[in-house]
């Protein structure tokens, strides 16, 4: 931990000192100068002030033995025994995280009548599937789930910690990271770890202007929240290995101070997420009765309509529809975007689509940098002729991810 501390004894003009920081984080209290919570240890007092009134201290923590700490875990998300996607995807990072550093990988499964459903895990080539089948872990309580999550980190000690970002798990992660006063970065795009298990956690930043580089080398077990689509889930063996291990809990520890009354379950919507082919709107798109000529594309390629951020915000498209670090992070054989300039924020949510077809009539447009074929040209123009080639059978999907096929219906 670090702070800075004032030397009130050397302070002449107490009220010009408080116009050092930028942030208000300077008050004077009848003469006496405080830090309040606003600091941002931006040290700027330290650097302007007068020499010796402010000092930044940094106290050093005492290091942990990392050789306690062994494994990968993952964190099973399910609904009812139904594994969630992300968890397959994160087990396959785990497994290449775990072959640098040559130690084991773990998932860690609570719920209620799933000891049978844990044996599909094994299929995915995980070391050992830690199950706690309790009629109190039935429905999602944050109280219990948080007890058996710490519950399985004091006895096995895993050095790394993945987590999807669903719903649950960043409801759950945070809670058990707090347990054990160590870090949480949520929703990383790329994971690596080093030789001495420290892990390396990267993820966009301000608005996605910068990839934060953040690791925690003196503090285990590590954890990091990743959306679904960030990671490629490993194909899954016809044989099992590894083993299911059944573990228990003292009852006291699944105390809730919450009931569940009813259990109302969401009317099914295709996910964004799962669709293979998204046909994306953008800025280039003038007006609300426009979107048709979008939604008449996706329809004749079976795809999703997908949106970016200033189309959400004028009420064009449902918000549930928007690709980007404040929507939704997708992976389809094909994307096809019209009139998306490419911000950093949008490309963040699409890059790792197998095909990007980019549409945009300015030719400078930053979607091109990470687009797999560029059309420069009027969406207008465009997007009509596509429909037309489509329509008569000219063009199909597959000739879509074919430069000359796309140019020639372009033109």
């Amino acid at each position: 931990m670090a702070k800075i501390v004032i030397h009130n004894d050397r302070v002449k003009n107490a009220e010009e000192l408080v116009k050092l920081c930028p942030f208000g984080a300077i008050e004077n209290n009848d003469g006496e100068l405080e830090i309040n919570a606003a600091c941002k240890m931006c040290k700027i007092c330290v650097k302007n002030g007068p020499e010796g009134v402010f000092e930044y201290i940094e106290e050093k923590k005492a290091e942990i033995n990392k050789d306690e700490w062994k494994g990968i875990a993952v964190y099973v998300d399910h609904v009812e025994g139904d594994i969630h996607p992300v968890t397959f995807e994160l087990i396959g990072k785990a497994k290449e995280l775990a072959s640098k550093i040559n130690q084991p990988v773990y998932c860690l499964f609570m719920g209620h009548n799933i000891k049978d459903k844990a044996e599909e895990i094994l299929h995915y080539g995980v070391d050992q599937v830690f199950v706690y089948d309790e009629e109190e872990l039935k429905d999602f309580r944050i109280e219990p789930y948080t007890a058996v999550f710490e519950d399985f980190i004091n006895n096995i000690k895993p050095t790394i910690i993945l987590v999807g970002g669903t719903t649950i798990g960043r409801s759950l992660a945070p809670r058990v990271a707090a347990r054990f006063r160590t870090g949480l970065t949520a929703d990383c795009t790329v994971l690596d770890v080093q030789e001495n298990t420290d892990l390396d956690q990267i993820r966009p930043a301000f608005g996605g202007n910068i990839m934060a580089h953040i690791y925690t080398p003196n503090n285990r077990p590590q954890f990091a929240t990743v959306r679904y689509k960030i990671f490629s889930a490993p194909e899954r063996s016809e044989e099992q290995s590894g083993k299911v291990t059944l573990c228990s809990i003292d009852k006291e520890k699944l105390a809730s101070n919450i009931e569940v009354l009813d259990v109302k379950k969401k009317e099914k919507v295709a996910s964004l997420e799962d669709a293979e082919v998204i046909v994306v709107a953008g800025r280039g798109v003038k007006k609300e009765e426009d979107l048709k000529m979008i939604n008449k594309l996706a329809d004749l390629l079976r795809a999703q309509v997908a949106s970016t951020r200033p189309l959400i915000e004028a009420g064009w498209v449902d918000p549930r529809k928007q690709i980007g670090l404040s929507g939704r992070t997708v992976k389809p054989k094909l994307i096809i975007t019209c009139g998306v300039s490419g911000a950093v924020q949008f490309v963040a949510g699409m890059n790792n689509s197998d095909c990007i077809i980019a549409i945009n009539k300015d030719e400078n447009a930053p979607i091109f940098n990470v687009a797999h074929y560029a059309v420069i040209g009027d969406i207008y123009e465009i997007v009509p002729k596509l429909i037309e080639q489509i329509k008569n059978g000219d063009l199909e999907i597959e000739d879509l991810t074919n430069d000359r096929n796309l140019v020639a219906a372009a033109n």
